[in-house]
């Protein structure tokens, strides 16, 4: 089914204890368009870029047919620039520069061959922005959001606005905890339904992920991993391997919703494993389904009695 996605593309530097990359290729429109791709194609793109955006990045895009009709390209500026540091742990970083260059007056424009789009992902970009997309499509089977804690503090009545219109919001626990002002993730949970989306995404890191859905719950594994050298983009990935399945099995049950789960965490395990993109940039359908079948094995048990 159609799929559209909707963030950031940027040229990030990127530090972290085990080596560092300069203007590669990031936002979060692109690590979610990448992991979907590996799922359903086409997938339609929605972003802005300047003219220094490499001509390579754009043919790659187009080898993973992702069609980007809908992204502007603005040869006179420069695209989105984030410098970051991570530390030791990889859980805390420092945004040393931060460059909107055109990013900053992104008008996301929704092409008319787009608006019928099945499926929808909006990445981590301002609410407002991310309900302007929505009131451009015709009547979405899904939505997907995506936020950060600079839009929960800045820009928070734009963000309980856009939830109205979310069917499954995905965030990290500090950024439930941020929103609800509650400790306990469930409790979280619960009050971020109340705000609109039924079903409530909370990623935990190496600590896996919590899947929300009225009374349901389903608490999934992360991939055990011995090498982690970068963590940007991981919870993009996550999200376009989620909503990149979905959309293929065109099935938005919340059993079905499980496997997306691991299909998404399959898919951020391969992310941080190299710097920028390089994780996700030339994955086969084998390497995917070998470490989806390894996380079922990692999790699956037989009852016992006592």
């Amino acid at each position: 089914m159609s799929l559209l996605v909707v963030g950031s593309l940027a040229l990030d530097t990127i530090e972290t204890p085990f080596g560092k990359a300069e203007r590669t290729l990031g936002g979060s429109a692109t690590f979610i368009s990448v992991a979907a791709s590996y799922f359903t194609q086409p997938v339609r793109l929605v972003g802005v870029v300047g003219g220094d955006f490499p001509k390579k990045e754009l043919e790659y895009f187009e080898e993973r047919e992702i069609d980007l009709e809908g992204l502007q390209i603005k040869e006179d500026g420069k695209t989105f620039h984030w410098h970051g540091k991570y530390d030791y742990d990889l859980n805390t970083r420092e945004s040393l520069v931060t460059e909107l260059n055109v990013f900053a007056d992104f008008d996301p424009i929704v092409p008319e061959t787009f608006q019928k789009s099945q499926y929808l992902c909006l990445g981590n970009i301002h609410p407002a922005l991310q309900k302007k997309v929505y009131l451009q499509m015709q009547n979405p089977k899904l939505v997907v959001a995506d936020t950060m804690n600079f839009w929960i503090d800045g820009a928070y009545d734009d963000l309980v606005d856009v939830l109205q219109h979310i069917n499954v919001f995905i965030i990290n626990d500090s950024e439930a905890r941020e929103i609800s002002h509650e400790a306990n993730l469930f409790k979280a949970a619960k009050k971020i339904q109340a705000l609109g989306p039924k079903i409530v995404i909370i990623k935990k890191g190496e600590h896996g992920a919590l899947l929300f859905h009225e009374n349901e719950l389903f608490s999934a594994p992360a991939y055990p991993l011995e090498s982690i050298y970068d963590p940007t983009g991981a919870g993009d990935s996550f999200a376009g391997g989620f909503i990149g399945y979905l959309a293929k099995t065109d099935d938005i049950s919340f059993e079905n919703m499980k496997r997306a789960v691991i299909f998404g965490s399959t898919i951020a395990s391969f992310c941080v494993e190299k710097f920028s993109l390089e994780g996700t940039r030339e994955l086969s359908h084998l390497k995917i389904k070998d470490r989806f079948n390894e996380f079922t094995r990692f999790s699956t048990f037989e009852p016992a009695e006592l």
